[in-house]
């Protein structure tokens, strides 16, 4: 879908609102300074990765709308999603972006905490897929996103391009064993561009993750 002439009759004006969107949020500095086009490209990129179409979505650190709007409005129609973010003006402008490109029955803004969200049992383990980027480091978006998913479902993360070039700069952003100990298995290398780490959820995550609001940044787990 990230070639215009793609996309059907209906969706060429729903992209050309969300550009017009994400446009504005750039000029206000919540989208960094590269063109629509190629934010759009990267978030459309996570859709590629993903094997199966989910059901129940989920993005962490929304912002400015990437990828979670360019997903939503984009790809997967019948897939239902949450937007996890918890600053104010920036929830603000999510809920706008929702109603105007007509999707409010299928995606919520949850202007909470991650680490809370992960203790609700109304998302805690229910999601097919969740996706970040920049959002935090590794660690955090591992414990953060586990406790979200369903055992067999999928953590899609943006990475530095860099990290994603060499097996050793991916085992060292990505260890297995910390990993394996919140529910997620071994990371999955996609060098793109955009570079993709692609995370399954091989069995629920422990209880007690996450950790308390700021905690599994002051002390990541790896």
């Amino acid at each position: 879908m990230s070639e215009t002439g793609s996309l059907p009759a209906d969706l060429h004006v729903r992209r050309d609102r969300l550009v017009e969107l994400l446009r504005g949020r750039q000029a206000r500095g919540d989208l960094g300074p590269a063109a629509i086009e190629q934010h759009l490209a990267h978030s459309l990129a996570f859709a590629a990765v993903v094997a199966v179409p989910p059901s129940r979505a989920v993005d962490l650190g929304t912002g400015g709308g990437v990828p979670g709007l360019v997903l939503a409005a984009l790809c997967w129609p019948s897939a239902t999603w949450s937007f996890i973010e918890s600053r104010r003006t920036r929830a603000a402008f999510l809920r706008e972006a929702v109603g105007e490109l007509d999707l409010g029955a299928r995606v919520e803004v949850l202007e909470r905490r991650a680490e809370e969200v992960g203790h609700d049992p109304t998302w805690r383990a229910q999601a097919d897929l969740v996706t970040a980027r920049s959002f935090a480091k590794p660690a955090v978006v591992a414990e953060c996103a586990a406790p979200l998913l369903r055992v067999g479902g999928h953590l899609v993360v943006s990475e530095p391009p860099a990290a994603a070039t060499e097996d050793a700069g991916r085992a060292e952003r990505w260890p297995a064993r910390p990993l394996r100990a919140m529910g997620l298995g071994p990371a999955m290398r996609h060098t793109g561009p955009p570079a993709l780490a692609v995370l399954e959820l091989v069995e629920l995550s422990p209880p007690a993750l996450p950790r308390r609001v700021g905690e599994p940044a002051r002390t990541p787990r790896f």
